[in-house]
């Protein structure tokens, strides 16, 4: 079917609506979901559409509209006997949860199918055009979800997210028995159904994962904190994102200059007279404040955001290692290593350091089809790293142990929106 072909798409937008969805869905045993939300738009985001596929037909539903609970669909996702397809779906659980307390099971990722069958370009809309030779346009990607009414193209974008999703979950399973790689895909997407999801939280200290922030002065890193702080409190208050209402390169301007005066402030490169006029006595005032704090002369110690900070300096090596032969086998078999063996995993064998395949056995998260396939490999590191302590070659200098102090993290920092690493 061309797309000029397609049906439009049914919306729905209140309770009757619902009820009809949900009558729909009754005894379905794949559907296709996605969700839009306006993480680039609102201090805290929130789901504003969801797109669900039913055979051929395209659903709609706008959480927005009043009587559209989607709480409603609880039973639907729970249940093992019905699959949720998703593409990249991490995100979409993840905030399905945090928004509506909802549960998952059954769930087939797409996503995670193409990069485990070797995808260089496993996205969307390139295996689509792979797949079945169609083009999707992305530019309403980025768009305002929350606004009413959906214009045509969002509504034209949204509903493809979802309608090729059933036919390329049947011809990737096909895929996976012919590769016996679907163990892979199977663990991959139980672990999506299983995570854990809290609310998040600020903190003050974090701007030290502001890129830059390390270069400053200790006086200049006392206001950047200030500036960060304020900048959140802003943020919450117009609820926007922190990056619409100063970026991390104006952040850092600030800092470095350090304006007394409105005059002075408004000199500083990025600082608009609209910020002048919007808050910046509020911003003054928390450079005022930095000054009277004086300079910070430490920078704070953050938690790594890879969950390594549990590992002393011997297990930091071992989990290097480890990532080393993760990174080689994946590599071998054309796949994405975190498929091959999840990090918090990898985080667990080095702080167990299993030497036997009952040990092994034991490390929480490792799935059958991983101790069939590398439970000899793994003892092997483990058993070569404890070789080399013995005999003092192990824990010499490596470059990953470099600038371990400050931050107790990566170096970088984010743009002010919501981000971080999958895996």
């Amino acid at each position: 079917m061309t797309l000029p072909d397609l049906p439009p798409p049914t919306l729905i937008q209140d309770r009757a609506g619902m009820e009809h969805l949900l009558a729909e869905l009754e005894g379905q045993v794949e559907v296709a979901v996605d969700t839009e939300a306006d993480s680039f738009y609102s201090y805290r985001e929130k789901v504003c559409l969801m797109q669900i596929t039913v055979g051929e037909r395209d659903y709609l539903v706008d959480p927005l509209a009043e009587g559209v609970d989607l709480r409603l669909l609880g039973e639907l996702f729970a249940d093992p006997g019905c699959v949720k397809v998703f593409h990249d779906g991490e995100y979409d659980v993840s905030i399905l949860k945090r928004q509506y307390s909802l549960s998952f099971a059954s769930i087939f990722d797409t996503r995670v199918a193409a990069a485990t069958l070797g995808s260089a370009s496993p996205g969307l809309a390139a295996v689509i055009e792979e797949e079945f030779g169609v083009a999707l346009d992305k530019t309403q990607q980025r768009s305002n979800w929350a606004k009413r009414p959906l214009s045509s193209e969002q509504v034209a974008y949204a509903r493809l997210d979802t309608h090729f999703l059933l036919p390329l979950m049947r011809l990737f399973r096909k895929r996976l028995d012919e590769t016996g790689r679907g163990a892979i895909v199977e663990g991959e997407c139980r672990r999506i159904e299983a995570i854990e999801v809290s609310a998040p939280r600020f903190t003050p200290d974090e701007f030290v994962r502001i890129k830059g922030a390390r270069s400053l002065q200790p006086i200049e890193r006392q206001v950047l904190r200030e500036l960060f702080t304020l900048r959140e409190e802003l943020a919450r208050e117009s609820d926007v994102p922190p990056f619409r209402v100063m970026n991390n390169q104006v952040l850092l301007e600030l800092a470095r200059h350090r304006p007394r005066d409105e005059r002075r402030l408004a000199q500083v490169h990025g600082f608009s007279p609209r910020m002048v006029r919007r808050f910046g006595m509020e911003v003054l005032d928390a450079i005022d404040r930095a000054r009277e704090l004086g300079p910070l002369e430490r920078l704070p110690v953050l938690p790594k955001r890879d969950g390594t900070d549990v590992l002393d300096d011997e297990g930091q090596e071992l989990y290097e290692r480890l990532k080393r032969w993760r990174k080689d086998c994946a590599d071998a078999k054309g796949i994405e290593s975190s498929y091959l063996l999840n990090r918090h995993v990898m985080i667990r064998i080095a702080l167990q350091r299993p030497a036997t395949p009952e040990a092994l056995e034991e490390v929480e998260g490792l799935l059958a089809w991983q101790l069939e396939a590398y439970a000899q490999e793994l003892i092997g590191i483990v058993r070569r790293f404890e070789e080399d302590l013995r005999s003092g070659t192990a824990l010499k200098p490596k470059p990953w142990r470099r600038g371990r102090s400050g931050s107790g993290g990566r170096r970088g920092g984010s743009n002010g929106s919501r981000g971080g690493s999958r895996r």
